[in-house]
């Protein structure tokens, strides 16, 4: 790919002041200097493929819609109503909630709250739209209109960024970050990677500044204001961020009106384009670039750089896109779902998941289009073809003499692993969905119902799962019985209605159902 000479970059040093604030989350700013001279060049030369292609079978709007990695997702129609697409651009249940509390109307835009749940912003107010319901959260009424962007941090809260400031919603209750009493307003931008020295953070760009939000404790927060190395005359348009891998970090990307820039662990890095990129969007480990005639796809996992051939991108829209490296986009007047490859989809497994129990069933979900001849799962080095109908992976259990099952968890180490679904097709392709998680097995301390489990009962679950509108559930008799649905519901973050729970208490739910659901 040929290069651009670049102009001398800007040298003007940073200055640093601390600002701290309380009501309710803490922080302090700081304006981080520019760095030295240099800035390494990336040169991408992208291989070219023909993308694959499915059509939606309803006409969408042009506004931001959330994607499911397990294909399909949540967007807003040109009728002003809200629809949910299958894998295969058809449409899916989705309906209000008999216990909402207002109607939703005519349907502005869509975010992404979760792996499988999405934040509709309607003209009645927020609605969240979770295995075809649309739920009216008891939040709600703390915002109006006028969402710009959301992301989702590492410890699993939702960031929101709204016209009055910047919003957490951790443990179904939502916060406001301020600094000495004043909110974050002017916000448009928001991205989760980490930051230089490794922390978790949420960045955002304010009033055309670039910022950061790291945690120094549950409800402390240290802001920084930081000047990323812009050549003269060069300002930060917009923000993406890329997910954690198995041995890497995240990262951040910087869409800019010149060019991009990226910066993984070693450091700012600037990316060399023969055109000027026009739209960024990333989800998972996957990062879609739009220039003025070019569509380009970056694989973080491979270090890989794809440029889709046979698409007319002059009439082009980012709509959303998911882990698995497909996007949802506007070509003229339709809407298509592209992806370098047929990629499987995996439910029962997402990206980023703390797993606890090693007799988690994972099952692929093959593409539309041909059958591939055989499919198998990847873990820990290893390579086991899939059985049963789905195809299925039981990722643990024993047999009756007490020796592991073949499809395993057991003797894996702890940490960040990734398991990955390869579909092989007669042709010699194969189309490869892999998906990092982070593997914590149980403990053997035993967990109680009473002292563990009930208190989180009584915070987040008894308004629905005690006299409705949700399945009953308020004693341990029934929290035993269901302990597998339950599981799956916090675990893929679907439960609670009005926000996923925090990654800790989570994990305890599972410890203790994996652990003989005690009372």
């Amino acid at each position: 790919m040929s290069t651009h000479p670049r102009a001398p970059r800007r040298t003007d040093g940073g200055r640093r002041a601390s600002l701290v604030f309380l009501l309710p989350l803490c922080a302090a700013v700081v304006l981080s200097a520019c760095g030295d001279d240099s800035l390494p060049l990336d040169r991408p030369r992208p291989t070219s493929f023909r993308p694959t292609e499915v059509r939606a079978k309803t006409t969408l709007a042009s506004a931001p819609g959330f994607a499911d990695q397990s294909g399909g997702g949540i967007f807003a129609n040109t009728a002003g109503g809200v629809v949910r697409l299958r894998l295969d651009g058809s449409l899916a249940a989705l309906a209000p909630h008999p216990g909402n509390s207002a109607a939703l109307g005519r349907v502005n835009a869509v975010f992404r709250m979760g792996p499988h749940s999405a934040l509709v912003e309607a003209e009645n107010g927020l609605f969240l739209a979770e295995s075809g319901w649309l739920i009216s959260p008891p939040w709600r009424d703390a915002l109006g209109l006028g969402i710009t962007a959301t992301t989702q941090s590492a410890d699993g809260a939702v960031w929101l960024a709204h016209p009055t400031g910047l919003f957490q919603l951790r443990g179904g209750a939502l916060s406001a970050l301020k600094v000495k009493g004043e909110a974050l307003t002017g916000i448009t931008a928001l991205a989760a990677a980490p930051t230089e020295d490794g922390s978790a953070g949420v960045w955002f760009l304010r009033d055309g500044k670039l910022n950061v939000a790291v945690a120094t404790s549950l409800m402390n927060f240290e802001v920084h204001e930081e000047r990323p190395p812009l050549e003269k005359g060069e300002v930060v348009e917009s923000l993406a961020g890329l997910g954690a891998g198995v041995g890497t970090a995240g990262e951040l990307w910087l869409l800019t009106n010149q060019g991009l820039l990226r910066r993984p662990r070693e450091g700012w890095r600037r990316v060399s384009l023969p055109q000027r990129p026009v739209q960024l969007l990333a989800s998972g480990r996957f990062l879609w670039v739009k220039s003025s005639d070019a569509l380009l796809l970056f694989d973080a996992d491979s270090d890989e750089w794809g440029l889709a051939q046979g698409l007319d991108t002059r009439e082009f829209r980012f709509l959303s896109a998911d882990e698995s490296g497909c996007a949802w986009v506007q070509v003229g007047g339709e809407t298509v779902a592209v992806s370098r490859a047929p990629a499987p989809r995996v439910s029962g497994l997402h990206q980023g998941m703390q797993v606890v129990e090693d007799g988690l069933v994972v099952r692929a979900v093959m593409p539309p289009g041909v059958d591939p001849e055989e499919v198998v799962f990847q873990v820990g080095g290893a390579e086991f073809p899939a059985s049963g109908e789905g195809p299925v992976y039981s990722l643990g259990g024993q047999e009756a003499d007490g020796t592991p099952k073949p499809y395993s968890f057991v003797g894996l180490p702890s940490g960040r692993q990734s398991l990955s679904v390869v579909a092989r097709f007669l042709d010699g392709t194969e189309a490869r969905r892999r998906v990092p998680f982070d593997y914590q097995p149980v403990s053997t301390v035993a967990l109680s119902w009473a002292t563990d489990i009930r208190p989180i009962h009584l915070a987040r679950c008894e308004k629905c799962h005690a006299t409705g509108p949700g399945r009953t559930l308020n004693t341990y008799e029934l929290w035993r019985e269901n302990a597998t649905l339950i599981t799956a519901a916090v675990r893929d973050q679907r439960m609670p209605a009005d926000g996923p729970l925090d990654s800790q208490l989570t994990s305890l739910i599972q410890r203790w159902a994996a652990s003989g659901a005690k009372p």
